[in-house]
């Protein structure tokens, strides 16, 4: 009697005592081997935590989830896209840029006679002259300088490149002429027209350039100030448009003048022409 009760007090003791176990192993079992979203986030938190230099109190997210992207590599290192049509098109420009090498009459930029100073800023020259205390100042940018020229069928037995215009630069430009005594500049707004652009010889010798307006600017403003009265030279009285062009013509903007100013803008125009093909070129490269 006394062994039977002994025997079913420690089997009851060893049940009260695995219990505790089995329900504590029903608590963590799940949460350690469940896919669910609700158990997943408290482990990765720990990864994040344990991987960050700084823990919690860096401030920053921790980067250990975050995917690197790689990026093919390119031959040039630049990340640019190269393709067969960009190839082709380098090809195009060496041989476009050793045509025009060719062609190109002189490396460096004609001289203007009668003294003047030039001065380069990109596509836009300046030339200046003083002359007896007055300051002259001539301004013309290239860009769009060259007129459209019409494409003409080439003759029979003639070869289409010989049948080619050339091309010539015919800058509109701003005349500036300063005297010390006076508040403003007097300011000429002048242009090539088309149909005075390559006289001959033996013509009857006419201006090549024309005034297109007048008008009196602050020295040296580089915009032209609308306020400021314009005198058009479309309506103007030819006796008073004759003495405007003697003006000029006594201070060296004359004939001779435009067309140097011609071979010197079309020079220019060329070689910026060049440059902006090896610009171009090496840009395709990526070199």
């Amino acid at each position: 009697m006394l062994k039977s009760l002994s025997r079913a007090v420690s089997v009851a003791a060893r049940l009260s005592t695995k219990a505790p176990a089995r329900a504590a192993e029903a608590l963590v079992g799940p949460a350690l081997c469940a896919p669910s979203s609700a158990s997943t986030r408290p482990f990765t938190r720990s990864i994040w935590m344990l991987c960050s230099s700084n823990g919690a109190t860096s401030g920053s997210r921790p980067k250990i989830l975050t995917t690197k992207r790689v990026l093919p590599s390119v031959p040039c290192g630049c990340g640019g896209l190269h393709t067969e049509g960009d190839k082709a098109f380098t090809e195009f420009l060496t041989d476009e840029i050793k045509e025009e090498r060719k062609i190109q009459k002189s490396k460096t930029l004609p001289k203007m006679s009668g003294g003047w100073e030039l001065e380069l800023n990109g596509t836009e020259a300046k030339l200046v002259r003083f002359i007896s205390g007055e300051k002259v100042t001539v301004t013309f940018n290239i860009n769009n300088s060259i007129p459209p020229t019409m494409e003409e069928e080439p003759e029979q037995g003639q070869k289409a490149e010989d049948n080619e215009p050339d091309l010539v630069s015919t800058p509109n430009f701003v005349i500036e002429v300063t005297k010390q005594g006076a508040k403003n500049s007097l300011v000429f707004d002048c242009h090539f027209p088309e149909d005075e652009i390559g006289h001959g010889e033996g013509e009857e010798e006419s201006d090549i350039f024309a005034i297109r307006e007048v008008s009196f600017q602050p020295e040296g403003d580089a915009d032209w100030k609308e306020t400021s009265y314009t005198l058009n030279t479309d309506s103007l009285d030819w006796a008073l448009y004759d003495h405007l062009m003697d003006f000029l013509g006594d201070r060296g903007v004359d004939n001779t003048f435009a067309d140097e100013l011609v071979e010197l803008s079309t020079a220019l125009e060329h070689q910026e022409y060049i440059k902006f093909l090896e610009d171009l070129n090496s840009f395709i490269k990526c070199h």
